[in-house]
């Protein structure tokens, strides 16, 4: 498993855009899939062509949550590339074209890859199953990591968690993880970083986590 970040507030990689915002491509096995699409199309692009990302390649969108730095991108990425998009049930945007995918509860989209389905009727997270567990993929941990990682026990042991987790300040949840990688609106990123170096991954466009 892979997951490439593409975008967020940070650059880990010079030659690529930072801007409010985050998407990451998550590939695991044969599938390739858009998590969210940034706040800007054109940055969101830009950074794909620059990490040698091809559109085409993507088989799926899959939308966290319909907050403009997670959706800025989508009509964008859809006026290249026609694929379903899985929306949370709140999700009201209306995007020009796509297959969309409306998620409730918790769902398989593809072997070992699931929603947590809508939580907090706001948000939905991604989990994958690997070998060595599940990684969870956040937008900005609306939902709450606790209730998030409690969801994702379902489909396995939790692994790594990647992603937004905004104020975040229950650090006990994410002691037995073994990978940590808070991104774009994580308000605590050092004190996480202080309390677990060792499961610590920083993130910015560019960063590739391999699992």
């Amino acid at each position: 498993m892979k997951i490439t970040i593409i975008y967020d507030n940070t650059a880990f990689k010079e030659n690529l855009m930072a801007d409010w915002g985050f998407a990451c491509l998550v590939e695991a096995g044969r599938r390739r899939i858009l998590f969210d699409t940034g706040a800007k199309g054109e940055i969101l692009l830009a950074n794909m062509k620059k990490l040698e990302i091809d559109p085409e390649s993507i088989d799926s969108v899959f939308i966290s949550h319909d907050h403009w730095d997670h959706t800025g991108g989508l009509e964008a990425f859809l006026d290249v590339r026609q694929v379903p998009v899985y929306v949370p049930l709140s999700f009201k945007s209306s995007p020009p074209a796509g297959n969309i995918v409306t998620v409730t509860g918790p769902i398989s989209i593809e072997r070992d890859i699931f929603s947590t389905g809508e939580l907090n009727d706001i948000e939905q997270s991604l989990a994958v199953l690997t070998e060595k567990g599940v990684v969870t993929i956040v937008g900005c941990a609306h939902s709450e990591v606790r209730n998030i990682l409690k969801t994702t026990l379902k489909f396995g042991g939790n692994y790594a968690l990647i992603g937004g987790l905004h104020g975040f300040d229950e650090f006990d949840h994410i002691r037995e993880l073994s990978i940590i990688c808070p991104t774009h609106c994580t308000q605590h990123i050092e004190r996480i970083k202080e309390l677990y170096p060792d499961q610590y991954t920083p993130g910015g466009a560019g960063q590739v986590i391999r699992l």
